[in-house]
């Protein structure tokens, strides 16, 4: 009987946390997309397995401040632009809106560039270009005609995508031992080309998108059950543990997609310059299911982040100008919200049809997030401390500490980056 109860309670919390999986999982779900796959691809063809041990500095850091913006996302029932809009100098909200706009416009055109080349990889007869327009009508058509429930639904099955990765390694059979040594020890090189991968692991991992999609996705969930749920210690504790499970699974994608390259590639191809390049030189080295999971992945995560990439930008730009937005309306209800969507598309599909290396301004946009993304920490560690906006539900010491040692450690790789590039 007593067993039987224990069961019973088993299978109570796991409904239960299957249940609040929501804007944690799919932030975290959003954030490997085909631009972090090509930096990370890029990490592991350049240093192997040196790079392993930062996704686990990337994961606490990351899941504190994406925590932070859900919780000014429950407490204040708006968006990260919205409470900057309020409560702050015009110029920071200018700011994000000049450095945020060509980053994720740019991080769209490479997302669609990089499914198009591997769908191509997968089906030579067609081209790469008739691939990137398709994906980018089937993604408008999604965006503009299903609700922000139907899209939130549809981007927790694509989460599963993020699976795919941590099956590859288990295929080729790794030294475990070196894995271990690499994850829990330290490698650093101080010299241009690691750093700028570095500053290109944290500006794609931490990215400043996510940190408003994140706080917009909380408020809009909030708003749909607002007569059920009220901000208490259990909403924050729910909310909490969604954004760790989400950005644990990212991280965890992170580590395996880094050990995949490092262990096939690194040694064998001095350079990855496409993401499709990534794909195909696992083929000959770890056979064809390898090649065919990586491709796939590659697809499954653009599907699921340029939803997110383009919902941010409209948010951002919509609570800028006071326009109506969400994607719960209709076109007809919020027509600049929308528009600010298919421009971004676009313009993102403009730019791949110009022949830009898709790696390069994968590896731009990181780094180009890396730079802008203390300066965002530093305004959301300091919304979080400040009553007037998060009254009861000000950061504790726990979240002040990790919010500033983020900040300190990004600043401190981009200094360090600065130095060896104006030197070099």
């Amino acid at each position: 009987m007593q067993q039987k109860k224990k069961d019973q309670e088993k299978k109570s919390r796991f409904r239960h946390f299957i249940k609040i999986l929501g804007p944690g999982l799919v932030t975290g779900a959003g954030d490997d997309d085909p631009s972090g796959i090509a930096t990370y691809s890029q990490a592991g063809t350049l240093f192997g397995f040196q790079t392993l041990w930062t996704a686990l500095i990337t994961f606490p850091l990351m899941a504190s401040v994406q925590a932070m913006c859900a919780k000014i996302g429950i407490v204040t029932s708006a968006g990260l632009t919205t409470t900057l809009k309020k409560h702050y100098p015009k110029f920071i909200l200018y700011m994000m809106l000049i450095f945020s706009v060509p980053a994720t416009v740019l991080n769209i055109g490479s997302d669609i560039a990089g499914m198009g080349a591997v769908s191509h990889l997968l089906f030579p007869f067609i081209p790469s270009f008739v691939f990137c327009i398709l994906f980018t009508a089937l993604l408008l058509f999604a965006i503009v005609k299903f609700s922000y429930q139907r899209i939130a639904n549809i981007l927790k099955w694509l989460c599963l995508s993020m699976l795919l990765y941590i099956i590859v390694p288990f295929l080729l059979k790794p030294d475990w031992m070196d894995v271990i040594k690499h994850t829990f020890v330290p490698a650093i090189r101080f010299d241009k080309d690691f750093l700028e991968i570095f500053v290109a692991i944290l500006g794609t991992t931490i990215s400043p998108y996510l940190f408003f999609w994140q706080a917009t996705m909380e408020a809009e969930d909030k708003k749909k059950t607002a007569s059920k749920i009220f901000v208490n210690k259990q909403v924050i504790s729910d909310m909490k543990q969604d954004v760790r499970t989400g950005m644990f699974a990212s991280n965890l994608v992170m580590f395996f997609i880094i050990l995949t390259t490092g262990m096939v590639l690194h040694g064998h191809i001095k350079q990855i310059d496409t993401v499709e390049q990534a794909a195909k030189a696992l083929e000959p080295l770890a056979g064809s299911m390898s090649y065919i999971i990586f491709a796939v992945g590659v697809i499954g995560t653009g599907f699921l982040a340029i939803p997110i990439l383009s919902g941010s930008l409209s948010y951002i730009v919509a609570e800028t100008f006071g326009w109506k937005q969400g994607l719960d309306k209709k076109f007809y209800q919020a027509p600049g919200f929308y528009l600010v969507v298919i421009f971004s598309l676009l313009v993102g599909l403009a730019i791949d049809l110009t022949g830009i290396s898709p790696l390069k301004m994968l590896v731009y946009t990181a780094v180009l997030y890396g730079i802008t993304a203390p300066v965002m920490i530093a305004v959301i560690v300091h919304i979080c401390n400040n009553r007037k906006i998060m009254k009861a539900y000000t950061n504790g010491t726990f979240s002040n500490v990790m919010g500033i040692l983020t900040f300190i450690i990004m600043t401190l790789a981009i200094i360090a980056l600065l130095y060896f590039q104006l030197s070099s």
